[in-house]
């Protein structure tokens, strides 16, 4: 079957099980957007305010459901739109497919009207990239992208067509099914058996774990392990919603914003067995202090990850769900009655502690006056517990990763590794269009600004999307540090806007309403998640509400900050 290149790539895109297509249209992908129209019935495309935002969907439709994620942009401008979704989708190994057009082969390193080498641009933000000059590759090359997205540690790959590659005629025979990722590798048995007698052997073992156990599908695994050796668990901000919060044996989040009791029970544990995890500085804090007093079992799919920032006293790599299967039955099944009472005192400190921070910030003692935490607190008593909880980035991420009740895995979308403002809103959108679950987005003005525009496409979309704004009229977590390292030098932190983003969801086509007491953000949580649509919730927060704990950035637990007086 003859068929332009144009087409090969749509046809091939249904072929990989792809449903929708998050982009924006120009001169150079002219020709696959015809052909997507041509095949409307079989593949959706939907249309975002700007590629950035097309970008963070197609990230976050990967998120929600494992499946890769497709964005489309032109050449030059487009194409560089997408950079920040793509670099923010390889640090978190979010799997997805980016396709740009280019101009036509001929005009290639001609300073052509938008031309850039993206290709190049992009080679150090992804797994693999490709410029298919020959239509008679096209259809091979974009099926090896998805292979290369979904296997191993997941990742995102761009492929660039330049235009008369669409154009051109060539046979195109598909497959019956979606080409299958690289063969697992398996963890080595000897190695297996070593850590088994490392922890069979030890008094005061934990576990670390990070968002590789969610796409490793390895959460009912990781359970199991953590209970039979009746071991704490801690994870990273990517780890969050891969067990349910309220697991006794989980701790919540360690590192620079992390629980007091998870931080300070890996500090004092004889035995870290890390799970999908890659020891990044915000977890580690001073990297020559970080395990003075542990030995590290460091276990992921990634060779690359083990001993890179930590060396561990024992490297596996191999798949992390049946490495954890596999270790399971290896594994003396026993009780840690001291270890477990030292950690239900940790857990008291930390209740106390955190108490104490509260009252020393809030001064007026007023039971209505809204908080972070009251404002998660209302807000997650309206959820359900496979609702989508999106965040940006800032201080209103940590409070959410601190206090949100995450029940099952890839309920949690934030960005983790590039820290992306505007994040949200592109992420909140793709994964309800993947998962079709009712979503919220926590965010702050800050970040909030940086990509409002999506809420055009929203509400065109008519996502049933619930948007928590805490305004502050600052960029808090800059703020934050300014006030503790920088003798509060407030400097271009402080934004004074007079937005009124009521006003600008309404203008959008949403609801929106502006709320300063608890009461009030009751009353208007009713209304959002009952009115099916999108509705913005603009939450007056005081501008010197800090995230803590905290350990300082190049600190350790040693240092950790727990308030501020």
């Amino acid at each position: 079957m003859k068929i332009s290149g144009a087409k090969i790539v749509v046809e091939t895109l249904i072929e990989q099980g792809c449903d929708t297509i998050f982009g924006y249209p120009g001169g150079q992908v002219i020709n696959l957007f015809d052909e997507l129209y041509l095949s409307r019935d079989r593949i959706t495309h939907i249309l975002t305010a700007h590629e950035q935002g097309a970008a963070h969907a197609a990230d976050g439709y990967a998120r929600a459901t494992g499946k890769v994620g497709v964005v489309i942009a032109t050449s030059g401008p487009g194409a560089t739109n997408l950079v920040t979704g793509i670099a923010n989708a390889h640090l978190d190994s979010v799997p997805m497919v980016a396709i740009t057009g280019n101009v036509p082969c001929s005009l290639i390193g001609r300073d052509s009207f938008q031309e850039v080498d993206i290709v190049g641009i992009t080679m150090p933000i992804t797994k693999h990239n490709f410029i298919v000059k020959d239509v008679r590759e096209l259809a091979e090359v974009l099926r090896t992208a998805f292979k290369i997205a979904k296997s191993g540690r997941p990742g995102p790959v761009l492929v660039d067509i330049p235009k008369d590659v669409q154009t051109a005629v060539w046979d195109f025979e598909p497959k019956p099914d979606p080409i299958r990722p690289y063969p697992l590798r398996f963890a080595s048995e000897g190695k297996l058996r070593k850590a088994a007698e490392m922890i069979n052997n030890v008094e005061r073992p934990y576990i670390y774990f990070g968002g590789g156990i969610i796409s490793g599908k390895a959460s009912k695994e990781l359970i199991n392990f953590s209970e039979k050796a009746d071991i704490p668990m801690g994870c990273s901000l990517m780890g969050l919603s891969a067990v349910p919060s309220e697991h006794p044996n989980f701790l919540g989040m360690n590192g620079m914003h992390g629980h007091y009791a998870s931080s300070v029970a890996q500090d004092e544990s004889d035995l870290v067995i890390a799970l999908g995890a890659r020891f990044s500085e915000r977890a580690t804090g001073k990297k020559e202090r970080f395990n003075r007093n542990f030995k590290i079992i460091h276990i992921d799919t990634d060779n690359a990850e083990l001993n890179k920032n930590i060396i561990s006293d024992l490297a596996i790599e191999g798949d992390i769900k049946d490495a954890l299967y596999r270790l399971i039955s290896m594994i003396d099944e026993k009780k840690r009655p001291e270890w477990t009472a030292r950690i239900k005192i940790l857990r008291y400190e930390e209740k106390s502690r955190t108490e104490n921070a509260l009252k020393l910030s809030h001064k007026d003692n007023s039971e209505n006056k809204l908080t972070p935490y009251s404002i998660i607190d209302i807000i997650s008593s309206h959820t359900a517990e496979d609702d989508i909880i999106v965040t940006d980035v800032g201080q209103h991420q940590m409070w959410t990763a601190q206090r949100y009740p995450f029940k099952k895995p890839r309920t949690f979308l934030t960005s983790g590794g590039l820290g992306t403002m505007g994040y949200g809103m592109g992420a909140a959108i793709g994964a309800y269009k993947g998962a079709g679950k009712r979503t919220v987005l926590f965010t702050g003005d800050g970040s909030f600004g940086m990509n409002l525009t999506e809420l055009a496409t929203a509400v065109t979309e008519n996502i049933p999307l619930v948007i928590i704004i805490m305004n502050n009229g600052v960029l808090g977590m800059v703020r934050q540090m300014q006030t503790l390292f920088c003798d509060k030098h407030y400097s271009n932190t402080t934004l004074n806007r007079k937005t009124d983003f009521v006003k600008v969801a309404e203008a959008f086509g949403a609801k929106g309403k502006k709320v300063f007491t608890r009461q009030e953000l009751e009353t208007a949580a009713e209304e959002a998640f009952s009115c099916g649509g999108i509705y913005v919730i603009d939450c007056a927060v005081d501008c010197d509400e800090f995230v803590l704990p905290m350990i300082p950035s190049g600190g350790s637990v040693d240092s950790i900050i727990t308030e501020v007086k």
